[in-house]
């Protein structure tokens, strides 16, 4: 009791108004921030003092300005430095000067994966340890192990590419509209980061597609979407042509969105330690915080062996208290996922918003190794709150044991979409703009079915949407779920077809021979000016019953924009990853043409960096797309 009073009487002193004032002032820290194997310098690298929320991000040069408030009687600090693909690091500066200087350099993180090979009696006889960095070698100079090989964890869905269709026997093609975008950000990771051509099946053409904004024309009638067309060469083979059809949501006014109920579901057990996985999280999370509205409404769901709330749903105005329940978190244990998931939805309905975004956002590698693992009483679980207006995004970080293909039906069957986060970059345009921006929906369940006209095309293939495609007569049975758009979501889908009078050079399935049907004969006179017929379905958010918009594709050749010549240069460099057997005459020379062609307005260097990535690719050992490409 003693010693309580005599603190509380010294406090008193020091604050009382004849005591001494202590300064405050500024102190400015300036460095730059390298890769300690060869000196490059490294942005996007994040310093930040520890215990507080002041922060700032290396720039392109590596360079960096920190200031930190301090008292006369600070004397020092510690600063911490995370970067993916790299060691944490920190250093400790002196206080006592008005600028300080504090260079560092990090050490690239290596990732230990193990092999345990058992005896026939149950036994471990062997057990071998290998050690891969994220750039091209490892440590002993060896190329870094194929994610491909045994010793990877990484699970993608078979993917085998959409055949040419007979339009006489095959006229309807119908398939659920795909937001997601994580493939591309996972094939930068595996082409930019490891150096190596990433497996077959993590490219998803329509993803790789989809990741870049286009300029489309905004809806103008009654419907939330608008159908915008256009048809050109195919730069891969000149006897075909591709049909480009875009989806385009209308956009909403950050000030007219709805307010947002959402429920973090971060994943903090071991597998999440390493700097690419929850300090990446907790970054990215952290630019969300700023953008938070008082309206909105954040709470955050922990799991790691069991699941745990650790911020009951809290005002976005309440800044402060979401950063350091986020700044409090640390990895460490096996994953529940199953339970961590049932929590997120039980709070997110406790606080529901009629009329808001409701939504979970789970963050992690994929790893469900404990609890409820079981793929299918998962999604049974997110398709009924789905139905009750909770939908799911799923957010993928790390590499070496990353579940895409879970990952990917969770979003599917959530109603939601999935990314992949693979540096700060890719963070800041998913946290900073889509999760506050487009998470908005404007219509759910959209399908789109494309009717070809005999007359005038012979064969077509749709280019992606390898796992969305639906049966023709699920368009109109509105209990089939399908995709949803968000405010300002574009959805681009490309059609190779061969125009009818052109000899087929490829294999064209055709309904095999029957015995009573025959397929019908083009009428005389039919008509040869339209190419094709799109039909879109969608429901309003709150409606259970979905709306029509129809609309024809003219048969002729329009001119191939800026958008248009982008979106078909990664068309090519997607099927060429893929070594897809529908590549033609597709070389990386011709995607950067086409790429430069298409750079139009940049303003985000989105397509800059694809330019930079294609270039990385004729670098890759063993890329083999054709003798120019060797």
């Amino acid at each position: 009791m003693r010693a309580m009073i005599a603190a509380a009487v010294a406090l008193l002193g020091a604050t009382s108004p004849g005591a001494p004032r202590v300064a405050e002032r500024n102190v400015v820290v300036r460095g730059t921030i390298t890769d300690r194997a060869n000196g490059a310098p490294l942005s996007d690298a994040r310093i930040f003092q520890a215990g507080t929320s002041v922060a700032t991000t290396s720039n392109d040069r590596g360079e960096y300005v920190l200031r930190l408030p301090a008292t006369d009687r600070d004397t020092s600090a510690t600063l911490q430095i995370l970067r993916v693909g790299y060691t944490r690091d920190s250093v400790r500066i002196s206080l006592r000067a008005d600028t300080v200087r504090a260079d560092v350099a990090l050490k690239p993180s290596v990732v230990m994966l193990s092999e345990v090979v058992t005896t026939a009696a149950g036994q471990p006889a062997e057990r071998k340890m290998v050690g891969f960095s994220v750039g091209a070698t490892t440590p002993s100079g060896r190329a870094a192990p194929d994610p491909e090989s045994k010793f990877s964890r990484e699970r993608y869905a078979r993917i085998t590419d959409n055949e040419f269709l007979s339009v006489a026997a095959e006229p309807l093609s119908t398939f659920s509209v795909d937001v997601d975008r994580a493939s591309y950000a996972n094939v930068r990771r595996f082409v930019a980061a490891m150096h190596r051509a990433p497996p077959k099946d993590a490219v998803r053409i329509e993803e790789l597609i989809n990741y870049f904004p286009y300029d489309y024309a905004e809806p103008t009638g009654e419907h939330p979407i608008a159908v915008r067309t256009a048809v050109a060469v195919a730069p891969w083979n000149p006897s075909h042509h591709v049909v480009r059809v875009a989806l385009q949501a209308k956009h909403v006014a950050s000030t007219d969105v709805p307010p947002s109920n959402l429920v973090f579901l971060l994943d903090v057990s071991g597998s999440m330690m390493q700097p690419n996985k929850l300090p990446l999280v907790k970054e990215s999370i952290g630019l969300l915080i700023d953008r938070l509205r008082e309206q909105d409404r954040v709470a955050i769901v922990v799991y790691a062996g069991a699941a745990g709330l650790v911020l009951p749903s809290t005002r976005g105005s309440d800044k402060e208290r979401i950063r350091a329940v986020v700044n409090r978190l640390e990895a460490g244990g096996s994953t529940a996922g199953g339970a961590g998931i049932r929590l997120a939805y039980d709070i997110a309905k406790q606080n529901f918003i009629a009329g808001g975004n409701n939504r979970v956002i789970l963050a992690t590698d994929g790893d469900f190794n404990v609890g409820e693992s079981d793929d299918g009483a998962l999604t049974r679980l997110i398709e009924k709150r789905r139905d009750e207006g909770t939908y799911l995004t799923v957010l993928g970080f790390g590499y070496d044991n990353l579940n895409d293909q879970m990952m990917e039906q969770l979003a599917d069957k959530g109603n939601g979409n999935y990314a992949y986060i693979d540096d700060i970059v890719e963070a800041r345009k998913m946290f900073g703009t889509e999760l506050t921006s487009t998470i908005y929906t404007v219509a759910k369940d959209v399908k789109l079915q494309v009717e070809f006209n005999p007359a005038a095309v012979q064969a077509y293939r749709l280019i992606g949407y390898e796992d969305r495609k639906l049966a023709n007569e699920d368009f109109a049975n509105d209990k089939k779920d399908a995709g949803d758009m968000g405010a300002g979501h574009a959805v681009t889908a490309l059609y190779e077809i061969i125009p009818t009078g052109t000899t087929a050079d490829v294999d064209v399935a055709s309904a095999s021979k029957m015995r009573y049907q025959r397929v019908a004969s083009l009428p005389r006179g039919a008509r040869r000016d339209e190419l094709m017929y799109v039909n879109v379905r969608y429901k309003l958010p709150d409606a259970r019953s979905s709306r029509l918009l129809q609309q024809a594709v003219p048969n002729q050749l329009t001119a191939t924009d800026a958008d248009f010549s982008f979106a078909l240069a990664v068309a090519s460099y997607g099927m060429l990853l893929r070594e897809s057997p529908f590549r033609g005459t597709a070389t990386l020379d011709r995607v950067v043409s086409l790429a430069r062609d298409g750079l139009g307005r940049d303003g985000d260097g989105y397509r800059d960096g694809f330019l930079k990535l294609v270039e990385t690719t004729r670098s890759l050992e063993g890329f083999r797309v054709g003798s120019r490409d060797r």
